[in-house]
Protein backbone atom coordinates (compact mmCIF):
# COMPACT_ATOMS: atom_id res chain seq x y z
CA UNK A 1 0.00 0.00 0.00
CA UNK A 2 2.79 2.44 0.91
CA UNK A 3 4.53 1.69 -2.39
CA UNK A 4 1.29 2.37 -4.32
CA UNK A 5 0.77 5.66 -2.49
CA UNK A 6 4.33 6.72 -3.24
CA UNK A 7 3.94 5.92 -6.93
CA UNK A 8 0.63 7.79 -7.07
CA UNK A 9 2.16 10.84 -5.38
CA UNK A 10 5.09 10.76 -7.79
CA UNK A 11 2.68 10.59 -10.75
CA UNK A 12 0.81 13.65 -9.45
CA UNK A 13 4.05 15.57 -9.00
CA UNK A 14 5.26 14.69 -12.49
CA UNK A 15 1.90 15.66 -14.03
CA UNK A 16 1.88 18.98 -12.16
CA UNK A 17 5.41 19.77 -13.23
CA UNK A 18 4.86 18.97 -16.91
CA UNK A 19 3.77 22.50 -17.95
CA UNK A 20 6.82 23.97 -16.20
CA UNK A 21 9.16 21.57 -17.98
CA UNK A 22 7.40 22.33 -21.29
CA UNK A 23 7.79 26.07 -20.77
CA UNK A 24 11.47 25.70 -19.83
CA UNK A 25 12.07 23.61 -22.96
CA UNK A 26 11.22 26.49 -25.31
CA UNK A 27 12.41 26.61 -28.03
CA UNK A 28 12.04 22.93 -28.89
CA UNK A 29 11.90 23.35 -32.67
CA UNK A 30 12.97 25.81 -35.42
CA UNK A 31 11.62 29.37 -35.33
CA UNK A 32 10.33 31.13 -38.46
CA UNK A 33 11.11 34.81 -38.98
CA UNK A 34 8.73 36.19 -41.60
CA UNK A 35 9.99 39.03 -43.81
CA UNK A 36 7.11 40.80 -45.62
CA UNK A 37 9.39 41.80 -48.52
CA UNK A 38 11.23 40.07 -51.36
CA UNK A 39 14.69 38.54 -50.78
CA UNK A 40 17.65 40.87 -51.18
CA UNK A 41 16.09 44.02 -49.78
CA UNK A 42 16.91 46.00 -46.66
CA UNK A 43 14.63 44.23 -44.18
CA UNK A 44 15.64 40.86 -45.61
CA UNK A 45 19.34 41.69 -45.09
CA UNK A 46 18.72 42.74 -41.48
CA UNK A 47 16.57 39.65 -40.84
CA UNK A 48 19.27 37.26 -42.01
CA UNK A 49 21.90 38.88 -39.79
CA UNK A 50 19.60 38.68 -36.76
CA UNK A 51 18.41 35.15 -37.54
CA UNK A 52 21.95 33.80 -37.76
CA UNK A 53 23.02 35.27 -34.43
CA UNK A 54 19.75 34.56 -32.58
CA UNK A 55 19.81 30.93 -33.73
CA UNK A 56 23.25 30.50 -32.14
CA UNK A 57 22.03 31.83 -28.80
CA UNK A 58 18.69 29.98 -28.81
CA UNK A 59 20.32 26.77 -30.11
CA UNK A 60 17.59 26.28 -32.66
CA UNK A 61 17.51 27.17 -36.36
CA UNK A 62 15.79 30.44 -37.22
CA UNK A 63 14.38 30.25 -40.73
CA UNK A 64 13.82 33.41 -42.78
CA UNK A 65 10.58 33.18 -44.77
CA UNK A 66 9.89 35.91 -47.35
CA UNK A 67 6.20 36.74 -47.81
CA UNK A 68 6.12 39.89 -49.97
CA UNK A 69 3.14 41.79 -51.27
CA UNK A 70 0.43 44.36 -50.52
CA UNK A 71 2.83 46.72 -48.75
CA UNK A 72 3.77 44.10 -46.08
CA UNK A 73 0.09 43.21 -45.49
CA UNK A 74 0.45 39.58 -46.62
CA UNK A 75 3.33 38.74 -44.28
CA UNK A 76 1.90 40.72 -41.37
CA UNK A 77 -1.49 39.02 -41.65
CA UNK A 78 0.12 35.57 -41.75
CA UNK A 79 1.94 36.27 -38.47
CA UNK A 80 -1.05 37.95 -36.81
CA UNK A 81 -3.07 34.76 -37.41
CA UNK A 82 -0.31 32.34 -36.36
CA UNK A 83 -0.30 30.55 -32.97
CA UNK A 84 1.11 32.74 -30.18
CA UNK A 85 3.77 30.20 -29.22
CA UNK A 86 6.98 32.02 -30.17
CA UNK A 87 7.68 29.91 -33.25
CA UNK A 88 6.42 32.46 -35.80
CA UNK A 89 7.82 35.99 -35.70
CA UNK A 90 7.65 39.03 -37.98
CA UNK A 91 10.38 41.56 -38.70
CA UNK A 92 9.13 44.74 -40.34
CA UNK A 93 9.24 48.51 -40.31
CA UNK A 94 6.75 51.20 -39.42
CA UNK A 95 5.27 50.52 -42.86
CA UNK A 96 3.33 47.66 -41.24
CA UNK A 97 2.42 49.32 -37.96
CA UNK A 98 1.74 53.00 -38.69
CA UNK A 99 2.01 53.78 -42.42
CA UNK A 100 -0.35 51.05 -43.66
CA UNK A 101 -3.03 51.85 -41.05
CA UNK A 102 -2.73 55.55 -41.89
CA UNK A 103 -3.24 54.91 -45.61
CA UNK A 104 -5.68 52.00 -45.55
CA UNK A 105 -9.06 52.27 -43.78
CA UNK A 106 -9.34 48.48 -43.44
CA UNK A 107 -6.62 45.94 -42.71
CA UNK A 108 -6.84 42.21 -41.84
CA UNK A 109 -4.67 42.89 -38.78
CA UNK A 110 -4.55 45.55 -36.07
CA UNK A 111 -1.23 47.26 -35.26
CA UNK A 112 -2.43 47.82 -31.69
CA UNK A 113 -4.09 44.44 -30.99
CA UNK A 114 -2.54 41.77 -33.25
CA UNK A 115 1.11 41.82 -32.17
CA UNK A 116 3.35 41.38 -29.15
CA UNK A 117 6.62 43.26 -29.55
CA UNK A 118 9.94 41.54 -28.97
CA UNK A 119 11.90 44.77 -29.38
CA UNK A 120 12.63 47.74 -31.62
CA UNK A 121 16.09 47.33 -33.14
CA UNK A 122 16.69 50.86 -34.37
CA UNK A 123 16.03 52.92 -37.47
CA UNK A 124 17.30 53.55 -40.95
CA UNK A 125 16.77 56.68 -43.02
CA UNK A 126 15.54 56.42 -46.57
CA UNK A 127 17.28 57.82 -49.62
CA UNK A 128 16.03 59.41 -52.80
CA UNK A 129 18.06 57.73 -55.53
CA UNK A 130 18.31 58.32 -59.26
CA UNK A 131 19.43 56.34 -62.25
CA UNK A 132 22.94 57.56 -63.24
CA UNK A 133 21.51 58.86 -66.52
CA UNK A 134 18.93 61.09 -64.82
CA UNK A 135 19.65 64.75 -65.58
CA UNK A 136 19.23 66.19 -62.07
CA UNK A 137 21.81 65.61 -59.35
CA UNK A 138 19.99 67.14 -56.38
CA UNK A 139 16.53 68.03 -55.08
CA UNK A 140 16.57 71.50 -56.62
CA UNK A 141 17.29 70.04 -60.04
CA UNK A 142 14.66 67.34 -59.61
CA UNK A 143 11.98 69.88 -58.69
CA UNK A 144 12.87 71.99 -61.73
CA UNK A 145 12.71 68.94 -64.03
CA UNK A 146 9.40 67.77 -62.51
CA UNK A 147 7.79 71.20 -62.94
CA UNK A 148 8.97 71.36 -66.53
CA UNK A 149 7.62 67.84 -67.25
CA UNK A 150 4.71 67.17 -64.87
CA UNK A 151 3.77 63.49 -64.60
CA UNK A 152 6.65 62.35 -66.81
CA UNK A 153 9.21 61.48 -64.13
CA UNK A 154 8.69 58.18 -62.29
CA UNK A 155 9.74 57.05 -58.84
CA UNK A 156 9.78 53.48 -57.51
CA UNK A 157 8.81 52.43 -54.00
CA UNK A 158 9.15 49.02 -52.36
CA UNK A 159 5.36 48.76 -52.17
CA UNK A 160 2.15 50.77 -52.12
CA UNK A 161 1.49 51.89 -48.55
CA UNK A 162 5.11 51.55 -47.41
CA UNK A 163 7.40 54.16 -45.84
CA UNK A 164 9.06 54.39 -49.25
CA UNK A 165 5.74 55.32 -50.88
CA UNK A 166 4.80 57.81 -48.19
CA UNK A 167 8.25 59.44 -48.39
CA UNK A 168 7.77 60.06 -52.12
CA UNK A 169 4.26 61.41 -51.64
CA UNK A 170 5.43 63.76 -48.88
CA UNK A 171 8.03 65.24 -51.23
CA UNK A 172 5.41 65.68 -53.96
CA UNK A 173 3.12 67.60 -51.59
CA UNK A 174 5.84 69.77 -50.04
CA UNK A 175 7.57 70.60 -53.34
CA UNK A 176 4.34 70.96 -55.33
CA UNK A 177 5.44 68.54 -58.04
CA UNK A 178 3.75 65.75 -59.98
CA UNK A 179 5.87 62.59 -60.33
CA UNK A 180 4.52 59.11 -61.08
CA UNK A 181 4.55 56.46 -58.32
CA UNK A 182 5.50 52.91 -59.42
CA UNK A 183 5.06 50.37 -56.59
CA UNK A 184 7.06 47.12 -56.41
CA UNK A 185 6.90 44.01 -54.22
CA UNK A 186 10.04 44.85 -52.28
CA UNK A 187 13.28 46.76 -52.49
CA UNK A 188 15.19 44.31 -54.69
CA UNK A 189 12.94 44.46 -57.80
CA UNK A 190 12.56 48.23 -57.42
CA UNK A 191 16.34 48.64 -57.31
CA UNK A 192 16.79 46.36 -60.32
CA UNK A 193 14.47 48.53 -62.43
CA UNK A 194 16.14 51.73 -61.21
CA UNK A 195 19.55 50.40 -62.25
CA UNK A 196 18.08 49.20 -65.53
CA UNK A 197 16.53 52.58 -66.31
CA UNK A 198 12.89 51.45 -66.23
CA UNK A 199 12.22 54.14 -63.59
CA UNK A 200 13.96 57.49 -63.06
CA UNK A 201 13.99 57.60 -59.27
CA UNK A 202 13.54 55.37 -56.25
CA UNK A 203 13.05 55.82 -52.51
CA UNK A 204 14.92 53.08 -50.66
CA UNK A 205 16.84 52.36 -47.46
CA UNK A 206 20.53 52.86 -46.84
CA UNK A 207 20.84 49.09 -46.49
CA UNK A 208 19.85 48.64 -50.13
CA UNK A 209 21.40 51.87 -51.44
CA UNK A 210 24.96 51.77 -50.11
CA UNK A 211 26.23 48.80 -52.19
CA UNK A 212 24.69 50.26 -55.36
CA UNK A 213 26.16 53.70 -54.64
CA UNK A 214 29.61 52.21 -54.09
CA UNK A 215 29.31 50.36 -57.39
CA UNK A 216 28.27 53.51 -59.25
CA UNK A 217 25.00 51.90 -60.35
CA UNK A 218 22.81 54.65 -58.86
CA UNK A 219 23.32 58.18 -57.57
CA UNK A 220 22.03 59.77 -54.37
CA UNK A 221 19.97 62.95 -54.51
CA UNK A 222 19.07 63.30 -50.83
CA UNK A 223 18.39 61.54 -47.53
CA UNK A 224 15.04 61.62 -45.72
CA UNK A 225 16.24 61.98 -42.10
CA UNK A 226 16.51 65.42 -40.45
CA UNK A 227 20.30 64.99 -40.18
CA UNK A 228 22.90 63.61 -42.58
CA UNK A 229 23.91 59.99 -42.20
CA UNK A 230 27.38 59.22 -40.73
CA UNK A 231 27.72 56.52 -43.41
CA UNK A 232 27.11 59.02 -46.24
CA UNK A 233 28.03 62.45 -44.86
CA UNK A 234 28.24 64.05 -48.32
CA UNK A 235 24.58 63.31 -49.13
CA UNK A 236 22.36 66.28 -48.15
CA UNK A 237 18.96 65.96 -46.49
CA UNK A 238 15.69 66.93 -48.15
CA UNK A 239 15.23 69.33 -45.24
CA UNK A 240 18.45 71.12 -46.29
CA UNK A 241 17.07 71.55 -49.80
CA UNK A 242 14.41 73.96 -48.56
CA UNK A 243 11.83 71.66 -46.93
CA UNK A 244 12.69 71.93 -43.20
CA UNK A 245 9.64 69.95 -42.01
CA UNK A 246 10.47 66.93 -44.17
CA UNK A 247 11.30 63.71 -42.30
CA UNK A 248 10.63 60.03 -42.99
CA UNK A 249 12.66 57.38 -41.16
CA UNK A 250 12.02 53.63 -41.14
CA UNK A 251 12.21 51.97 -37.72
CA UNK A 252 12.60 48.21 -37.55
CA UNK A 253 11.00 45.90 -34.99
CA UNK A 254 10.47 42.19 -34.33
CA UNK A 255 7.00 41.11 -33.18
CA UNK A 256 5.05 37.93 -32.45
CA UNK A 257 1.30 37.23 -32.45
CA UNK A 258 -0.48 38.81 -29.47
CA UNK A 259 -0.85 36.46 -26.51
CA UNK A 260 2.74 35.22 -26.40
CA UNK A 261 3.58 33.61 -23.01
CA UNK A 262 5.52 36.09 -20.85
CA UNK A 263 8.46 33.72 -20.38
CA UNK A 264 8.85 33.24 -24.14
CA UNK A 265 8.53 36.98 -24.80
CA UNK A 266 11.21 37.71 -22.21
CA UNK A 267 13.56 35.10 -23.63
CA UNK A 268 13.15 36.37 -27.17
CA UNK A 269 13.54 40.01 -26.10
CA UNK A 270 16.67 39.37 -24.03
CA UNK A 271 18.18 37.31 -26.87
CA UNK A 272 17.47 40.04 -29.41
CA UNK A 273 18.99 42.66 -27.09
CA UNK A 274 22.13 40.53 -26.66
CA UNK A 275 22.50 40.12 -30.41
CA UNK A 276 22.14 43.85 -31.10
CA UNK A 277 24.83 44.52 -28.46
CA UNK A 278 27.17 41.80 -29.75
CA UNK A 279 30.14 43.37 -31.64
CA UNK A 280 30.01 41.11 -34.70
CA UNK A 281 26.25 41.44 -35.22
CA UNK A 282 26.32 45.14 -34.38
CA UNK A 283 29.04 45.80 -36.95
CA UNK A 284 27.14 43.91 -39.66
CA UNK A 285 23.91 45.77 -38.91
CA UNK A 286 25.63 49.17 -38.88
CA UNK A 287 27.38 48.41 -42.16
CA UNK A 288 23.94 47.62 -43.55
CA UNK A 289 22.83 51.17 -42.67
CA UNK A 290 21.10 50.66 -39.31
CA UNK A 291 21.17 53.25 -36.55
CA UNK A 292 20.99 50.80 -33.65
CA UNK A 293 18.97 51.88 -30.61
CA UNK A 294 17.45 48.77 -29.06
CA UNK A 295 14.22 49.33 -27.11
CA UNK A 296 12.25 46.62 -25.27
CA UNK A 297 8.78 45.50 -26.30
CA UNK A 298 6.94 48.08 -24.20
CA UNK A 299 8.34 50.86 -26.41
CA UNK A 300 6.49 49.45 -29.42
CA UNK A 301 2.99 50.09 -28.07
CA UNK A 302 3.95 53.62 -27.02
CA UNK A 303 5.47 54.39 -30.42
CA UNK A 304 2.49 53.13 -32.40
CA UNK A 305 0.09 55.06 -30.13
CA UNK A 306 2.09 58.26 -30.67
CA UNK A 307 2.91 57.96 -34.39
CA UNK A 308 -0.26 56.51 -35.90
CA UNK A 309 -2.63 59.46 -35.23
CA UNK A 310 0.01 61.90 -36.49
CA UNK A 311 0.40 60.01 -39.77
CA UNK A 312 -3.35 59.67 -40.20
CA UNK A 313 -3.70 63.42 -39.82
CA UNK A 314 -0.91 64.07 -42.34
CA UNK A 315 -2.33 61.63 -44.91
CA UNK A 316 -5.76 63.25 -44.59
CA UNK A 317 -4.38 66.78 -44.86
CA UNK A 318 -2.15 65.94 -47.84
CA UNK A 319 -4.85 63.80 -49.50
CA UNK A 320 -2.42 60.97 -50.09
CA UNK A 321 -4.10 57.96 -51.70
CA UNK A 322 -3.12 54.43 -52.74
CA UNK A 323 -5.00 54.84 -56.02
Amino acid sequence: MMRRLALAAAAVLIAGAAPVFAAEAWPAKPITLVVPYSPGGATDTIARILARHMAEKLRQPMLVDNKPGAGTEIGATLVARAPADGYTLLISSNTTFTVNPALKPRLPYSPEKSFESIGIIGSSPLMLLANPGFAAGDIKGLVAQAKARPGKISYASFGAGTTSHLAGEMLKVMAGIDILHVPYKGSSPAMADLVGGQVDLSVDTLVAAIPMLKGGKVKALAITSPRRSPQLPDVPTIAEAGYPDYEMVAWITVVAPRGLPASVQQKLSSTLAQVVAEPAARSALEQAGMDLQFQPGSAFDARVARELPLLRAYVSRARISLD
